[in-house]
């Protein structure tokens, strides 16, 4: 019978994980919440050649501030700070299923109690803090295709 109840709670973590990943886009308004531990500005080794001036990664700056800046950067900047932007994706997705694995984990009789309870929180975190990330590199990743940019190694 307690394989039955975890069962249930994998299935309704999975369900909930499910909805939150696919809710619609978020309004760039407001600041995405940081998971613990993390700084609102996030970077990550540029993969271009020295050249190539790429953005820092920020999950504070409002969409429509990328967007003006993506439209300003050369073809070279546009692709540095896109592969920035999926370094630090692949990075969070990775968290994201750790955090997710451990969830899982916890016995039925602890769903409720405080670890649980922090550990969902962080999930949700992070998830808002993966959304952001690449609502960001979307923008990146359009204006370099506008630009006729090379697109590869920049899929998610």
């Amino acid at each position: 019978m307690g394989l039955q109840k975890r069962d249930i709670l994998s299935c309704l973590l999975v369900l909930a994980l499910s909805i939150s990943l696919g809710c619609g886009k978020r309004s760039d308004q407001g600041a995405a919440p940081q998971s613990k531990g993390a700084s609102p500005q996030t970077t990550a080794p540029a993969s271009q050649g020295p050249s190539a001036q790429a953005a820092a990664v920020d999950t504070e700056k409002p969409v429509s501030e990328v967007q003006a800046q993506a439209e300003t950067m050369s073809v070279d900047s546009l692709r540095a700070t896109a592969l920035k932007y999926k370094d630090v994706i692949v990075a969070k997705q990775a968290e994201l299923e750790k955090l997710t694995a451990k969830i899982k984990e916890i016995p039925i009789a602890d769903a409720l109690g405080q670890e649980a309870k922090t550990l969902k929180t962080e999930l949700q975190n992070i998830e808002t803090s993966l959304q952001a990330l690449k609502e960001r590199f979307q923008v990146y990743y359009d204006t370099l295709k506008k630009k006729g940019g090379d697109l590869s190694n920049l899929t998610l």
